[in-house]
């Protein structure tokens, strides 16, 4: 009986104590890797990951595709570390509740600062896991073996980034959607919207479905008489056409401010797909935003009303 008790309370214990420690993983935002960062650190605003920036310790989270494993697994090697100036202290199966994993321990000299470096490789169905921890050795007092162990050992992986999420990692609020999906974000920069199939994934969208890309630049024409040439010149960078034949380029307002509009035929790389191009510009506070929308000739009578939803819906933050 006594054995049975003690039992309960050591399951009971067991449930109450596993979501606290599933509470501890964090997320940075946008990063599908998240782990339970080392006390004092914080999120980093320049890459996936968390930084120490008064001991100079950096924790960095990079996805790589699933198939990644196996080469990295061959790869990871003394030799391989040498070349890129490192030295190697050990090598070890991890394994963690994402899958397969290993790490290796390795050590450097950067500007007569000696840095030790932990390198985690975990595998998973969906992609794999480059979480590198570098310290060095002035905080290593703070930032011990057991201590960095115990953060790489609570490495998690999330099935997706929450839409708000993603969007918030752009210098603009994309307000309407207009049923098109994110296929990707460059992080302060661009974001791609794509058609998807009803109730599948982006990544089964149609190979040449309506799709937009929207991007902030630097800068921007001063003088409206500028403007017509540097909107042929942006337009003339759109990737993935060919056969390009602009049927107007006009000046027009955007969301109140100052604008330019392009609209074009062209075919797809192959040569065989007819589309059809907008790109509108949108200028003012020291910057330029450019929308490109494209789709298929016989599909621009439905995607262009879509198109200048998402583009009536974008505003500055």
């Amino acid at each position: 009986m006594e054995t049975i008790r003690a039992l309960t309370l050591f399951v009971l214990i067991a449930l109450c104590a596993s979501p606290a420690r599933a509470a501890d993983v964090a997320y940075p935002p946008g990063s599908r890797i998240g782990l339970a960062p080392p006390a004092g650190m914080v999120t980093s605003n320049n890459f996936f990951g968390y930084v120490d920036p008064d001991n100079s310790v950096a924790i960095m989270l990079v996805a790589l595709p699933a198939e990644a494993y196996a080469d990295l697994d061959k790869s990871v090697s003394a030799e391989g570390l040498r070349r890129q100036g490192l030295t190697l202290e050990s090598r070890e199966a991890m394994p963690l509740a994402t899958g397969d994993a290993f790490l290796v321990i390795a050590h450097q000299e950067i500007e007569k600062t000696k840095i030790r470096k932990w390198i985690l490789v975990a595998s998973s169905p969906a992609l794999t896991a480059l979480v590198t921890v570098q310290v060095p050795d002035p905080a290593k007092t703070n930032y011990s073996d057991s201590v960095v162990r115990a953060a790489l050992s609570s490495v998690a992986i999330r099935s997706v980034v929450p839409i708000d999420e993603q969007l918030g990692l752009l210098p603009f609020k994309v307000g309407e959607l207009a049923g098109f999906g994110i296929a990707g974000i460059m992080p302060g920069r661009a974001v791609m919207l794509v058609d998807a199939l009803a109730g599948a994934p982006v990544a089964a969208a149609p190979a040449i479905g309506s799709h937009m890309l929207v991007t902030v630049g630097p800068g921007g024409p001063a003088q409206p008489a500028e403007r017509d040439t540097f909107a042929r010149d942006a337009f003339a960078t759109v990737p993935n056409v060919r056969d390009v034949r602009i049927t107007t380029s006009e000046p027009l307002r955007i969301g109140g401010q100052p604008g330019h509009q392009i609209l074009a035929d062209a075919k797809d790389p192959g040569g065989t797909t007819a589309l059809t191009v907008v790109q509108w510009l949108r200028f003012g506070g020291g910057a330029y935003l450019q929308m490109i929308g494209t789709a298929r000739a016989e599909a621009w009578r439905d995607a262009y009303p879509r198109f200048r939803a998402v583009r009536d819906g974008i505003e500055a933050r």
